[in-house]
C-alpha cells in the first residue's frame, strides 16, 4: 500500500521522523518498505495484517508501536453517532454475499472539484483527482480502509418516491459497463448492486461502480454505498473477470463488519465539508451482526516460553499498550480484549508475535540448542539408501517427479495445477513421461548407453494411507542394440535382498516395473547398512551457447589399445573439444596377408563457453585430428 508520511503525521503532534527513518522502523518491527519516493513509502502489508493494515489508519496504528510515540487520535475509537432514518430508501441484500450495507441518501450537493488539501493528499499516493465526491469516498477508503462507492440517485429509478435498491447474483450473461468504459460479462456466482425498480444492474458488488448511475457535474443527489462483502466470493469474482481494485483487495483480507458504520460517519462529514448537502437518512442491513472477538489469555510464562525471551510484566504491557491492544493484568496472567478490527488476534502464539516484534526481535537472545542424548534414528531412510545403491550399481539413474497426477483415489480440494488435481497412486505414469523426454535430452544424444535405465523411489498415494514404491524404466535407443535388463536387475534385487519382504510382480513387463514396498521391513533392511559413498566431482560452469558433433574413425594395428587413440584426438583437438565417446570398435583380419587391425569410432562433442561454434572453427580442428592420427605407423583414418 502506498502511504504519504505528511498523511501519518496528522495522527501525531511529535514530528515523524524522515522516509527513509519511518521506513526502518516500520520495517523491523511491522512491515517491510519496498520503495520510498520523497514522502510516498510502498509498505508491503501482508495478508494476515491486511484487515487493518491497508489504511493510513493501520500504519499510523504500527508506526506508534514501532516508534513508541502515541496517537493524537484514533478514527476507530471515536464515538459513532446516531444516524438518522428513513423511509424513502430500502436495501435488500443477499446474505450469503452481503455481510452488512450500509446506505444513505444525501440532498443539495455540488459537484466540482476537490479543495487542494484533498487533491494533495489523493496525489501523495498516487491517485488521480476526480471530483470532490468520488475523491471524498476514495480519501475515507485510504485513511481508514473501508471501501465505498456513491451513486447519482437522479439516475436510478423510483417507485413513488422512494429508492429501492438490492444486491443480488447477476443474472446469466448480465452486462456491466464500469467507470473506466470496459464492459463486464457476468455469470450467476458474480453479484451486483441493481435498481429494483428497473432491474437495471449499477454496478459489480465490492469490485467497480458502474457508468449507468456515474457521478456527473449535473449530479445533486447521492446515494452512498457503504458495504462489507463476503472476501473468498469477491476474491473469485476478480479472478474470474481479471478485475482487480483497491476495494476488491481490502474486501478480500475480510476486512470488519463493524467498520462499514465508521466508513459512513466519516463519509458523510467530508461530502458535507467539500460538497454541502443534506444527510436525508441512512438504511443498516445487518443480516448477522458479528460478535465482539473472543478475549485471549497468555501467560508470561507462555509468551516467554513462545519466543525464547525473559520479558518482564512491564514489557509485555508496555508493547500491549503501543500497539493499542485493550487488556487486563493479574499478577503474571494477561487478558487481552482485541478490537473489532484486528481479526488476526485469537490465539496466545499471536498475543507473543505482537510482543516480540513491538519489543524488537533483537531483544530474543541467542541460546545453545541441547546436545543429542541419542542419536536419530535412520535404519528407515538406510534401508531406502540400499536400494538406491544396488540399482546405481546396475546401471540405472534416479529421478524424482511431482506427487500430483491427472487421476487419483484422492483427489485435492484446492490443487495447484488445474490437470493435475490428484494424489498419485503410481509411479508409473511419470515414469513413462520420463522415458520419453529422457529420449531427447543431450545426454542421450551424446552418450554411448544403448538405453536408457531410470528408477524412482517415491511416495503412493491410496485411500487408506501413503507408501513407498520402487518403479524401474528401460528404454532402448532409437538405432542402439540392447538386451533389456529389467528381469535381470529385478532379480538382482530379490537376491541381494532376500528377507525384505519384497513382493515381486509375476509378469514384468518390457519397459516399466513397479514393486511396491508396503510390505518391506526398511528398518530392519537399513539396520547397520552403510550407504555407499560418492565422490562428486568439481563443480565446472555449463556452456550456455549449443555444442556441435562430430565422429572420427580410424584404423590401427592389432594390440592398439582405446586409450592411445584418444589422447592422440585429444592433443590435436584443441580447447573446444570438451567431450569424447567410443562408440564402436572391431577387430577385422585380412584374408589374404593374415594382418589383424582395430578400427575405433569416437564421438567427439565441441563446445565454446563464449560463442556459438561455426564450422570454421571446428574444421581446423579436424584437419588436425586426421593429421595426427594418419601420422602415426599403420594407422589410417577411415
Amino acid at each position: 500500500m502506498k502511504v504519504s508520511s505528511t498523511w501519518l503525521q496528522k495522527y501525531f503532534t511529535e514530528p515523524l521522523p524522515a522516509s527513509e527513518g519511518l521506513a526502518d522502523a516500520l520495517t523491523f518491527h511491522s512491515s517491510e518498505v519496498e520503495e520510498i519516493k520523497g514522502d510516498m513509502l510502498d509498505v508491503k502489508i501482508l495478508p494476515d495484517r491486511a484487515a487493518y493494515g491497508l489504511s493510513h489508519r493501520g500504519v499510523a496504528l504500527e508506526t506508534a508501536a514501532s516508534l513508541g510515540i502515541p496517537m493524537t487520535s484514533d478514527p476507530l475509537r471515536e464515538s459513532l453517532p446516531e444516524f438518522p432514518s428513513t423511509d424513502k430508501l430500502t436495501v435488500e441484500v443477499d446474505d450469503a454475499y452481503v455481510l452488512r450495507h450500509l446506505a444513505a441518501l444525501v440532498h443539495g450537493v455540488k459537484v466540482g472539484p476537490s479543495p487542494a488539501w484533498l487533491k494533495e493528499a489523493l496525489e501523495s499516493v498516487g491517485q488521480r483527482s476526480i471530483n470532490n465526491i468520488v475523491d471524498a469516498t476514495n480519501y475515507v477508503m485510504l485513511n481508514i480502509g473501508q471501501p465505498m462507492h456513491a451513486f447519482d440517485l437522479g439516475k436510478i429509478a423510483k417507485d413513488g418516491d422512494s429508492t429501492r435498491i438490492t444486491i443480488r447474483r447477476a443474472a446469466a450473461g448480465e452486462a456491466v459497463t464500469v467507470l473506466t468504459g470496459e464492459t463486464y460479462t457476468l455469470t450467476p456466482d458474480m453479484f451486483v448492486i441493481a435498481d429494483a425498480t428497473s432491474g437495471t444492474a449499477l454496478d459489480i458488488a465490492g469490485l467497480k461502480g458502474g457508468m449507468a448511475s456515474g457521478i456527473t457535474e449535473a449530479t445533486t443527489d447521492l446515494l452512498i454505498s457503504v458495504g462489507t462483502y463476503e472476501g473468498t466470493a469477491i476474491r473469485k469474482m476478480s479472478q474470474a473477470l481479471k478485475l482487480w481494485t483497491d476495494a476488491s483487495l481490502r474486501y478480500q483480507n475480510k476486512i470488519s463488519p463493524e467498520l462499514g458504520a465508521y466508513g459512513m460517519r466519516d463519509i458523510l462529514k467530508l461530502i458535507q465539508d467539500v460538497a454541502g448537502g443534506e444527510v436525508a437518512g441512512v438504511v443498516d442491513v445487518y443480516p448477522h451482526p458479528v460478535s465482539a472477538q473472543p478475549h485471549v489469555p497468555a501467560t508470561l510464562e507462555r509468551i516467554n516460553a513462545i519466543l525464547g525471551t525473559n520479558f518482564s510484566v512491564d514489557d509485555v504491557k508496555t508493547a500491549l499498550d503501543r500497539i493499542a491492544l485493550p487488556h487486563q493484568v493479574e499478577g503474571e496472567m494477561f487478558t487481552i480484549m482485541p478490537t473489532f478490527e484486528r481479526t488476526d488476534i485469537a490465539t496466545v502464539q499471536d498475543i507473543a508475535e505482537e510482543v516480540g516484534r513491538v519489543l524488537g526481535y533483537d531483544r530474543v537472545l541467542p541460546v545453545e540448542l541441547p546436545a543429542m542424548t541419542t542419536a536419530p534414528d535412520q535404519r528407515k531412510f538406510r534401508g531406502l539408501e540400499r536400494f538406491r545403491d544396488v540399482l546405481t550399481q546396475h546401471g540405472f539413474t534416479e529421478i524424482s517427479t511431482q506427487s500430483f497426477a491427472a487421476e487419483g483415489e484422492i483427489v485435492l480440494e484446492n490443487p495447484l495445477q488445474s490437470d493435475r488435481p490428484a494424489l498419485r497412486p503410481t509411479l508409473i505414469e511419470n515414469m513413462k513421461d520420463a522415458l520419453t523426454r529422457a529420449e531427447f535430452v543431450a545426454p542421450a544424444v551424446l552418450g554411448t548407453e544403448p538405453a536408457l535405465k531410470l528408477f524412482e523411489l517415491g511416495s503412493v498415494f491410496k485411500k487408506d494411507r501413503e507408501h513407498f514404491a520402487l518403479t524401474l524404466g528401460y528404454k532402448q535407443l532409437a538405432g542402439k542394440q540392447s538386451v533389456n535388463v529389467l528381469p535381470e536387475t529385478v532379480q538382482a534385487l530379490a537376491d541381494i535382498l532376500p528377507t525384505s519382504g519384497l513382493t515381486l510382480p509375476s509378469v514384468i513387463d518390457p519397459t516399466i516395473c513397479e514393486l511396491s514396498l508396503e510390505n518391506v521391513n526398511l528398518e530392519a533392511l537399513g539396520e547397520g547398512y552403510e550407504p555407499v559413498q560418492i565422490r562428486l566431482a568439481t563443480y565446472k560452469q555449463f556452456s550456455l551457447y549449443p555444442f556441435a558433433l562430430r565422429d572420427v574413425a580410424v584404423w590401427t594395428p592389432a594390440g592398439t589399445e582405446e586409450s592411445e587413440v584418444s589422447l592422440t584426438i585429444a592433443g590435436a583437438a584443441g580447447d573446444l573439444l570438451v567431450r569424447m565417446d567410443l562408440f564402436d570398435r572391431f577387430e577385422k583380419t585380412d584374408a589374404t596377408t593374415g594382418t589383424s587391425r582395430i578400427s575405433y569410432a569416437f564421438r567427439m562433442v565441441f563446445q565454446s563457453d563464449s560463442r556459438t561454434l561455426a564450422d570454421t572453427d571446428i574444421d581446423p580442428a579436424m584437419a588436425a585430428i586426421t593429421e595426427a592420427l594418419n601420422a602415426k605407423d599403420g594407422w589410417e583414418v577411415r
